[in-house]
C-alpha cells in the first residue's frame, strides 16, 4: 500500500471566523495531503483533524476564537428523538401522499448539516506547487540504503523488530478511545496472532455456549412458532405462556428504530419515489461522471441561495476542489464493507433528479460526514436532518459486514456558536478531549462548556496524550524522492534548521502517523 504524502503548511493565525464573525480570531494548523490511506485519516480525525478537499486542518483549540470539538455519534446505540421522528414521518408522508407541510421557522434544527468545512476555511489554504514527480519515492532498495545511514543502532534494531511483528500478524493502529459499551475497543495497538497451545481460548472464535441454553432457545423458538400457527384450542404450559406474553410485551414496547421509518414499503400509487445512490468519488467511475454536471449545478444553486456565494465562488472548479478532490486512496479489505473504504457521494434522487448530495468518507471505524448540499426548493423536507439520519442508518448497515465500523462522525461541535449545537441532539454522542484525545460522553462535557469555551474533558489530571511524539528522529520524511527517518534527513539538510516546524507537525499528528506518513521536504 502506498504511503501517505503530506506537505505541512504550519499555523494560520488571525483570519476570519465564520461562526462568531471575528475578523482575526481563527487559528488553525494545516497540511496539503497529496495522498493518504484511510487508516491514516481515521487516526488523524481521532486527533482533531478534518479535511476540506485535499487540505487537512486542525483548529488550535486553546487559541482559536471558537473551539471546534470533534463529535461522533454511537450509531449502534442511536436513539431517535421526537424531532428526528417528525422529519422521518414528514418525508414518508411526502413520498406516499405528496403531502407538503411547511415547517414553522425555528421548529427544526439547522438544515445545513455539517457546515464547519465552510468555504471560508477552504479559501485560506495554501495551494501546493510541488510536482507529481517530486512526490513519487524512488525504489524501496534505495530507501533502505538511505535509512541504514542512521548510526543509532538501538533505533535501527527497534525498527527491525517492529517490521517483524507487522509481517507476522495483523496490526490495527487505533485511536486512544475510551471503550464504548457494545462497541470495539481501540485503546491500543492490537496484535492478532495465532493462539499458542495452552494459552487459553481462541478469541477469534465465538465463545462456547452451554447445551442447556441452546435447548432453551430452541424450545422458545418452537413455542413462538406454535403460538402463531396453532388454533385457539392449543394449550401451552403455564410457565411458557407467562414467558411468551412477557416476551411479546417487551417487543411491542420497544421504540421504533430509524430503519423502521426509512425502509417502509410505499403504496404502488405513491406520487414520489426517492432513491439513495452511493457513488465513489472518481472520474473513472461512470455513475460519477454521468451525474457530475447535475451535481455541480445543484452545488452552485445551494451555495448561492444558502451561503450567498457569487457564481464565480461556486463554479465547477471550486466544486471539484472542495468536494470531489480527495486525498484518500480507495481500499477494499476482506473484513471491510462491500463498497470498500474511501470518499463517496451519497446522492438523493427524487423522481429522477438529484435533490441532495451527502459527501462522506468511509473509514475503518466510522462514516465521516464531510458536507451536504441540497436543492433549496425542497427545504421543507429538512434534508439536513434527514440525510444525517440516513447516514446513521447507513453506518449501522455497514457495521453488519465490517464489525469495527460503528461510529458516525459529524465533524465539529462548536458550543460557543448556538446554531452549531444541533449536532449534540444526535445521542448518544461523544466529544474528543483536545489534550488527551480520549472520548467523553457529551453529557459530561456540556456543563464544562457552559463555564468555558475551551475545556479539557478528561478529568484525570495525570492523564497525558498517549499518542504524543516521543522520538522526533523516527518521523518519516520524503526528501529528493527518497524516504528516510528525520534523523538521517537532519544530517543531510543544508541551510537553517527546520526542526521546530517538524516538531510542531509531529506533535499535532502524533507518533503513529508521523512514522507512517511521509512528510515532504524540498
Amino acid at each position: 500500500m502506498p504511503a501517505a504524502v503530506v506537505e505541512y503548511k504550519g499555523w494560520k493565525e488571525g483570519y476570519r471566523c465564520g461562526y462568531c464573525a471575528s475578523e482575526r480570531g481563527k487559528v488553525s494548523a494545516g497540511m496539503w495531503a497529496h495522498s493518504m490511506t484511510v487508516q491514516d485519516y481515521q487516526d488523524l480525525i481521532d486527533r482533531g483533524w478534518r479535511r476540506s478537499g485535499k487540505y487537512v486542518y486542525k483548529p488550535i483549540m486553546n487559541q482559536t476564537c471558537c473551539p471546534q470539538y470533534t463529535i461522533r455519534c454511537q450509531a449502534l446505540h442511536f436513539q431517535t428523538s421526537k424531532s428526528h421522528k417528525k422529519v422521518l414521518k414528514k418525508m414518508l408522508k411526502f413520498l406516499s401522499k405528496g403531502d407538503v407541510s411547511k415547517v414553522a421557522s425555528g421548529e427544526e434544527p439547522m438544515d445545513s448539516h455539517i457546515e464547519d468545512v465552510a468555504v471560508c476555511d477552504f479559501a485560506y489554504k495554501s495551494e501546493s506547487h510541488v510536482s507529481q514527480s517530486e512526490l513519487t519515492p524512488l525504489s524501496v532498495d534505495h530507501t533502505e540504503r538511505v535509512e541504514n545511514e542512521d548510526k543509532d543502532t538501538g533505533e535501527r534494531e527497534e525498527e527491525v523488530n517492529e517490521q517483524k511483528v507487522e509481517s507476522g500478524s495483523l496490526q490495527i493502529c487505533a485511536d486512544k478511545d475510551t471503550p464504548v459499551p457494545g462497541g470495539p475497543s481501540h485503546s491500543a495497538k492490537i496484535v492478532h496472532a495465532l493462539p499458542k497451545p495452552g494459552k487459553g481460548a481462541d478469541l477469534s472464535k465465538p465463545p462456547c455456549r452451554k447445551a442447556k441454553d441452546i435447548r432453551k432457545e430452541r424450545k422458545l423458538q418452537k413455542l413462538l412458532q406454535n403460538q402463531m400457527c396453532t388454533l385457539e384450542g392449543s394449550q401451552l404450559q403455564a410457565g411458557d405462556q407467562v414467558f411468551l406474553s412477557q416476551n411479546s410485551k417487551s417487543k411491542a414496547n420497544q421504540p421504533k428504530t430509524i430503519e423502521d421509518f426509512i425502509f417502509v414499503s410505499l403504496p404502488d400509487d405513491a406520487p414520489h419515489k426517492l432513491e439513495v445512490r452511493l457513488v465513489p468519488v472518481s472520474f473513472e467511475e461512470p455513475q460519477f461522471k454521468s451525474s457530475f454536471n447535475q451535481s455541480a449545478s445543484l452545488f452552485a444553486k445551494y451555495q448561492m441561495a444558502i451561503h450567498k456565494d457569487t457564481p464565480s465562488e461556486c463554479g465547477e472548479n471550486e466544486f471539484t476542489r472542495f468536494l470531489c478532490d480527495s486525498p484518500l486512496e480507495a481500499e477494499n479489505a476482506p473484513n471491510g464493507p462491500e463498497c470498500g473504504y474511501g470518499s463517496f457521494h451519497q446522492q438523493y434522487w427524487l423522481d429522477g433528479k438529484i435533490i441532495a448530495v451527502g459527501v462522506i468518507d468511509i473509514l475503518p471505524y466510522c462514516v465521516s460526514s464531510v458536507y451536504l448540499y441540497y436543492d433549496p426548493d425542497y427545504s421543507f423536507l429538512s434534508l439536513g436532518v434527514y440525510s444525517a439520519l440516513r447516514e446513521i442508518a447507513f453506518t449501522r448497515q455497514l457495521h453488519e459486514k465490517a464489525p469495527d465500523l460503528c461510529f458516525y462522525y459529524m465533524g465539529f461541535y462548536i458550543h460557543s456558536c448556538p446554531k452549531m449545537r444541533y449536532k449534540g441532539q444526535y445521542r448518544p454522542s461523544d466529544l474528543l478531549c483536545p489534550e488527551t484525545y480520549v472520548w467523553t460522553p457529551i453529557e459530561q462535557c456540556l456543563p464544562l462548556l457552559e463555564h468555558s469555551k475551551y475545556c479539557r474533558f478528561n478529568q484525570d489530571v495525570k492523564a497525558v496524550d498517549e499518542g504524543r511524539i516521543k522520538e522526533l528522529g523516527r518521523v518519516r520524511v520524503l526528501h529528493k524522492r527518497t524516504m528516510m527517518p528525520y534523523s538521517v534527513y537532519k544530517k543531510r539538510r543544508k541551510g537553517p534548521s527546520d526542526e521546530a516546524s517538524v516538531q510542531q507537525y509531529a506533535s499535532l499528528v502524533g507518533q503513529t502517523c508521523s512514522e507512517r506518513m511521509l512528510l515532504f521536504r524540498s
